[in-house]
């Protein structure tokens, strides 16, 4: 009964999984079999079966008896040999029907086990997968807008539409997940390939391998086209493979009680008196009147406007009722960013508090502070949110008769701003996080440079940067001025930052040859 319930285990089990038995079950057999005949020949102590062992002394008898032995070893080896050969038959097969989308492993089973019941369930899921992605046939698609462009890859260089940070069309497949996923792609249309050629003829190999495109249709799967030059014929195989999404899994659930968590906002200032006036208004509306869970921390450089400062702050807690909601701390000397945020964030002395690093050019919603509070969780998560930074309006609404009213202008559109990927500055995060990173470099002075420090430290670190663009936290639109004095790769970061929040490239290009758009109007009027 032991023996049938093993067995029909044994049979149930993945390939890759019973080869590995079969071999260690083949070694275990001939080490029985030899210590068997060694026990049988001098391990007993029996007068009769020593008796016998003097009658083995007899050389033929012995040599027979060996022989006898051996073939009976060698019979169950076949045997084992035999069931091993069946076994990577079996699997060779199942491999070649999973390269046509047809039968995967049994191995995969298990990934899906809450989703599926048996293999055929998965191989309908996946043919399905199949057959839904642009694979073996086109689609009718609406419009030019529609259609998923492939990039290309070669051994050296992804080119692709979509840039990303590095602004680069063709970059070096940095991230280890994307060049991972590349080079198993082509290492498993090696195989497959390699797999159909006779065992003596030559095989493929990855210095045949010439370039690749791949796209990823994201309800259905990833789809390769990989392309390799034949090093006898000098033919080109195309191979076509497709990596094939899984059904969504649970990982977690969880519940934030928003509004027990107070966010102390941390504002360095120096002078921008205009600035603070707006940033004032917005932080009454929003943080005091309609929040009530927040707190403001102005770290103040400089003598100049201190008093006003002050004036402020403590005429917005009389009129809101909310005397304590703010907490001003003056600093003599010259302005750096790293330096306000890092005094501002340890004058807190009541436990551990979410922050959020802040800049007078800030506009946020209700919305934020909510999604900085269910966004950032301490010792796992600290929050990275790409705000959208408006253009010049001037140059926005320089066709219209006047200039909208601010709130009319947060509005996120191609015209109107852009995200503000390349910036780091705006953050949520614990202070129990910040202090265990190590807080800012406080070796950098002036503009620039302070924030990236601090976000390659949690990049590195074993904490989830969350990285998302939010539509309720906007960068207002100043005029930018690059101090002189600053190093060469701050002042190269300032101008860069300035070049690109003036207006989009359409208004620029309308800028730019704007001569030659009058002259085209005054020949229409002629």
């Amino acid at each position: 009964m032991f023996a049938t319930m093993m067995l029909s285990k044994f049979k149930h089990l993945p390939l890759s999984t019973r080869i590995p038995i079969l071999l260690f079950l083949l070694g275990l057999a001939v080490f029985t079999s030899l210590h068997y005949l060694n026990c049988k020949v001098g391990g007993s102590n029996d007068p009769e079966s020593r008796k016998v062992v003097m009658d083995y002394q007899d050389k033929d008898y012995y040599l027979t008896l060996l022989n006898e032995r051996e073939e009976q070893h060698k019979q169950y080896v076949a045997s084992l040999k035999k069931q091993i050969s069946e076994l990577k038959l079996e699997l060779a097969r199942r491999t070649e029907k999973i390269s046509k989308g047809a039968q995967p492993v049994n191995d995969v089973v298990q990934v899906f086990d809450d989703h599926v019941n048996d293999n055929d369930d998965l191989n309908d899921y996946l043919q399905q997968q199949i057959d839904k992605a642009e694979v073996r046939h086109g689609f009718r698609i609406r419009n030019e807008y529609e259609i998923i462009p492939f990039n290309m890859f070669t051994p050296q260089r992804i080119y692709q539409l979509e840039m990303g940070l590095y602004r680069h069309p063709e970059e070096k497949p940095t991230r280890k997940d994307k060049k991972d996923e590349l080079i198993e792609a082509v290492e498993y249309a090696l195989e497959l390939l390699n797999s159909q050629k006779a065992k003596e003829s030559k095989q493929f190999t990855v210095n045949d391998f010439v370039e690749g495109l791949y796209r990823t249709e994201r309800n259905t799967g990833t789809q390769y086209e990989l392309f390799f030059r034949s090093g006898v014929s000098g033919s080109i195989h195309r191979m076509e493979i497709f990596r094939p999404f899984g059904p969504l899994l649970r990982v977690n659930s969880e519940v934030f009680e928003t509004s027990k968590a107070t966010i102390n906002i941390i504002l360095p200032l120096a002078g921008r008196m205009e600035a603070f006036r707006i940033f004032m208004q917005n932080f009454r509306e929003v943080g005091l009147k309609h929040d009530r869970r927040v707190f403001l921390t102005v770290v103040y450089f400089g003598q100049e406007h201190l008093q006003e400062v002050e004036n402020t702050l403590e005429s917005i807690g009389r009129e809101t009722g909310q005397r304590s909601y703010y907490k001003l701390i003056a600093l003599n000397e010259e302005f750096s960013r790293g330096k306000g945020l890092e005094v501002g964030a340890k004058a807190w002395d009541k436990g551990n508090v979410l922050l959020f690093f802040c800049d007078v050019d800030i506009w946020f919603t209700l919305d934020f502070l909510d999604r900085c509070r269910y966004s950032t969780v301490a010792g796992k998560k600290v929050f990275y949110p790409i705000l959208f930074s408006l253009y010049n309006p001037s140059i926005v609404y320089a066709q219209e008769s006047r200039i909208p009213p601010l709130e009319q202008q947060l509005s996120v559109k191609k015209d109107t701003g852009f995200w503000r990927d390349f910036g780091f500055g705006m953050t949520c995060q614990y202070l129990s996080d910040f202090l265990n990173i190590g807080g800012f470099d406080l070796d950098i002075k002036g503009w620039g440079g302070e924030d990236v420090s601090l976000y390659r430290k949690y990049v590195n670190s074993n904490l989830i940067v969350i990285r998302v663009p939010v539509k309720g936290l906007f960068h207002m639109y100043h005029e930018k001025t690059c101090d002189v004095t600053l190093s060469e790769e701050q002042y190269r970061m300032c101008i860069q930052s300035k070049a690109v929040g003036e207006a989009s490239h359409a208004q620029l290009g309308m800028l730019a040859f704007k001569e030659e758009v009058q002259a085209h109007k005054a020949s229409k009027k002629h």
